[in-house]
């Protein structure tokens, strides 16, 4: 392996039975997840998660704190700073009960999975330390599905700030994964007062990085990267601050990354349209080159 580029084996088969025409693509769930920024000495840092390898997909690979859409939260009242939720749905290309759900969803996951939240009790502030007793239940109750982000929200008489969240690219999982995934990608940055932890079930190592150091050590396959992950690092590198990338965050284009797959010369050529550091050729039989 070249760099870290994380490859799952049964790509190659799959890959050839969508261009054959046998097999059949999923439809795509909508995700969210959120590179969480911190300003350091040398410019930011990002907050990057280890997936367990024991985990059936990308097992072992570094990621940002992320999950999927609860469609609960498409519609119930949300307490909301920021900007509307019309928006929002122009901004994320999807209608207005959608975009809140999707920012729920990157809100929700970077409590989850790291603690943060980026609520308050006013349009203007955030809440402080998330570690207490109290605050570890209401999370484990939202990990384990038993109440929805904006019911936790409004019993808690918390402001979601969309304010804080600016969104940054999207992906959305090859049309030959058995699962797939929308996922739209934000930047925010670490509020004053809370600090990270590894709070989830999925990840057994967290880290604040340097996105250069990060895209290094993926460059010299020190460290296991889906595309979209390493993609978003080597965007971050101009920036130097965290309050830098969130502002350049609106104008940046949503239009959704799909990977390609195409019979190029008895090859099987898999590709990401923008992203050429990604295409892989599999020739007949065998596996990536």
């Amino acid at each position: 392996m070249a760099n870290g580029q994380w490859f799952p084996p049964d790509w190659p088969e799959r890959i050839r039975a969508l261009t054959d025409g046998t097999l059949t693509p999923v439809a795509p769930k909508r995700a969210a997840t959120v590179m969480l920024l911190k300003d350091a000495g040398s410019g930011p840092v990002v907050h990057m998660l280890r997936r367990r390898a024991s985990m059936a997909f990308a097992g072992g690979a570094y990621a940002y704190p992320g999950g999927g859409v609860d469609p609960r939260d498409d519609d119930r009242h949300v307490r909301w700073a920021g900007p509307t939720r019309a928006w929002w749905a122009a901004r994320l290309g999807v209608d207005e009960t959608a975009a809140q759900a999707i920012v729920c969803a990157a809100v929700r996951e970077t409590y989850e999975e790291a603690g943060v939240l980026l609520a308050g009790p006013a349009p203007d502030s955030v809440v402080g330390d998330t570690t207490g007793d109290d605050w570890e239940a209401d999370r484990a109750a939202l990990v384990a599905r038993e109440t929805s982000f904006a019911e936790f929200l409004d019993r808690r008489g918390l402001v979601l700030r969309s304010d804080l969240l600016g969104a940054w690219t999207r992906w959305i999982t090859p049309e030959f994964e058995p699962r797939r995934y929308d996922t739209w990608f934000f930047v925010a940055a670490l509020p004053a007062g809370q600090r990270t932890r590894n709070a989830s079930t999925e990840a057994d190592r967290t880290v604040w990085i340097r996105p250069a150091d990060a895209a290094a050590s993926y460059d010299e396959g020190e460290l296991l990267m889906m595309p979209p992950t390493i993609a978003t690092l080597r965007q971050l590198l101009p920036y130097g601050t965290a309050a830098e990338a969130l502002a350049a965050a609106p104008a940046r284009d949503l239009t959704p990354v799909l990977a390609r797959a195409r019979l190029v010369d008895g090859e099987v050529e898999l590709s990401w349209p923008g992203h050429d550091e990604f295409t892989k050729h599999i020739p007949a039989g065998g596996g990536p080159a």
